[in-house]
């Protein structure tokens, strides 16, 4: 068997039949030893789209949590309604408050349910700030240092700690990803990319020893970057020679074009529907 990758939640719904799209994302993963989840997305797509896609959320063996935001943590109810006792990966940071600011409108952008809830429906939460090994092959990159001069925090995110303090912007120290090991090669997969894809691509080429990577597929923050970031970000790219490169979400549609004109046959668009074989 292969290793499949779909895209289950996204901005975008990239067939016509069945599938809806919002703002968020999420990805199922099928390897020759088990089912994974990767986000549930805001929650509105993802059993609707499961069942269009025919991806059994039942059988997954475990949910990743790329960081807590809504758009990436909402469908987790339905999940757990659906699966039942599973393991949910993540970050120790996950349930931080967080608030999302643009001039005079804010907002609440944290999980939206709190964890004993969650807990209640069959979340058992495996948190760690470490890489992780979720299974044979799939490994959840813990937390991503931030070495890159070029990658900066994201100014509309405000971080609420206990006491009521804020530190702005939120470092999102919590952002992860998810690596499958396939046999053509280490494949990639973003939920928002807020570490910024510079570190995360040389972070995970550090910890694996590998000196390539063979696809990226999901979430890359490059919709938010400077021109300055992202251009280094292309030369990354270039440099470890990555051959497929699938956006969504938070990319942005501009910057997918740039993407696409200069990446050409190894730009994909990945949205609600989109499958990655290796």
């Amino acid at each position: 068997m292969t290793t499949r990758l779909t895209i289950l939640c996204e901005n975008t719904a990239g067939m016509p039949f069945g599938v809806i799209g919002e703002h968020g994302f999420a990805c199922f993963v099928e390897t020759p030893d088990g089912n994974y989840l990767f986000d549930t997305g805001q929650g509105f797509g993802i059993v609707q789209n499961s069942l269009t896609l025919n991806k059994d959320l039942r059988s997954i063996q475990a949910v990743m949590i790329s960081h807590g935001h809504y758009d990436h943590t909402g469908g987790l109810p339905a999940v757990l309604q659906l699966r039942g006792a599973v393991d949910v990966y993540g970050h120790p940071d996950i349930f931080t408050e967080r608030i999302w600011s643009s001039g005079e409108q804010s907002r609440f952008v944290g999980i939206p349910y709190r964890r004993a809830y969650l807990e209640s429906l069959g979340a058992n939460f495996r948190l760690d700030n470490t890489m992780v090994t979720v299974g044979p092959g799939v490994f959840l990159t813990g937390e991503i240092p931030r070495l890159s001069i070029f990658e900066k925090g994201d100014a509309s995110m405000t971080k609420i700690l206990p006491d009521g303090s804020t530190i702005h912007p939120d470092p999102l120290k919590d952002d992860l990803s998810l690596i499958v090991d396939t046999p053509r090669g280490l494949t990639l997969i973003l939920g928002c990319a807020h570490a910024g894809m510079i570190n995360i691509i040389e972070y995970t080429l550090a910890q694996t020893g590998r000196d390539r990577i063979h696809a990226i597929i999901g979430g890359t923050h490059l919709g938010f970057s400077s021109d300055e970031q992202f251009e280094e970000t292309l030369k990354v790219f270039d440099r470890y020679q990555i051959e497929r490169i699938g956006v969504s979400h938070c990319t942005g549609l501009s910057r997918a074009a740039m993407l696409h004109a200069h990446l050409g046959e190894r730009f994909f668009f990945g949205s609600v529907g989109t499958t990655l074989e290796m």
